[in-house]
């Protein structure tokens, strides 16, 4: 499942040519992917500009100039495609399910061939009241999200670090991959409990100044490198690297693989505590 950098990455490339261009033409090719195509969903696209294109957790949402906002999730295997004008002869692929054709000539295709993503159009009052937009926490990457912010969302819970990461109301968009790697560069066992980050008052403990801007740094990373790349294991300090030794300079520990909330979970027992 892609994660908040991979989305991210998605949503950088195509900005440039989605944002401020205007749709002449959308052709769905089936009538689902994960959840059936909003009505009119041709209709209420066609002729509407892109005003811009953000991401939301692991959403991509392009704002159009009707009110509405087309709400798009990647799931497990989907990806976009674009075809700039004057390239070769367009394709269309067998898994190009969604087709958008622009007014600068550009065409962009969302090609699914597992069919876990989705594509929906929301109005202003459904976007505020959307089952999962309207309860996410804050962003990992803006302004908002800082230690004070993750102490506040931890007191008192006595779940899991690990577990409370992967808790989109604690913090927007970190999947199991990063959780795991923010961990380690912060020195915590994923096992210690959510609560231990804030003090009875609620204020942060130096623990959650640490896991904040660990977070910070592993996706930041993770961005930079997204582009073009595919998943290595290689990357990553403890993810997938259980029975191998850990990278902390002077550390002697072994990485361990752990289940937590039916998610596996790694991490090296000697540096995190």
């Amino acid at each position: 499942m892609p994660e908040l950098p991979e989305v991210e990455t998605v949503r950088r490339q195509l900005d440039p040519v989605l944002t401020g261009s205007r749709i002449t033409d959308v052709e769905a090719r089936r009538p689902d992917l994960r959840i059936p195509f909003p009505p009119r969903f041709r209709g209420r696209l066609r002729g509407q500009t892109v005003a811009a294109l953000t991401r939301r957790a692991k959403y991509l949402l392009a704002e159009l100039s009707s009110g509405e906002t087309l709400l798009m999730h990647l799931g497990m295997s989907g990806s976009f495609r674009i075809e700039l004008p004057g390239g070769a002869q367009p394709m269309v692929e067998l898994h190009d399910h969604v087709v958008f054709d622009l007014d600068s000539g550009a065409r962009v295709l969302f090609n699914d061939p597992r069919r876990f993503g989705f594509m929906d159009l929301l109005t202003a009052v459904e976007r505020a009241q959307h089952p999962v937009l309207s309860r996410l926490g804050p962003e990992p990457l803006s302004a908002d999200f800082d230690g004070a912010a993750l102490a506040r969302a931890c007191r008192g819970k006595k779940t899991s670090l690990k577990v409370a990461l992967l808790d989109q109301r604690v913090v927007a968009g970190v999947g199991n991959i990063y959780a795991s790697e923010a961990l380690h560069i912060a020195r915590l066992s994923p096992r210690r409990r959510a609560g231990i980050l804030a003090t009875p008052s609620g204020a942060p403990r130096d623990a959650a100044h640490r896991l904040a801007a660990a977070i910070k740094q592993v996706l930041n990373e993770a961005i930079a490198r997204a582009a073009g790349a595919r998943y290595r294991s290689s990357r990553f300090r403890v993810y997938d690297r259980d029975g191998e030794p850990c990278r902390r300079a002077g550390c002697d520990g072994v990485i361990q693989r752990r289940t937590q909330a039916g998610r596996s979970t790694f991490y090296c027992p000697v540096c995190q505590r």
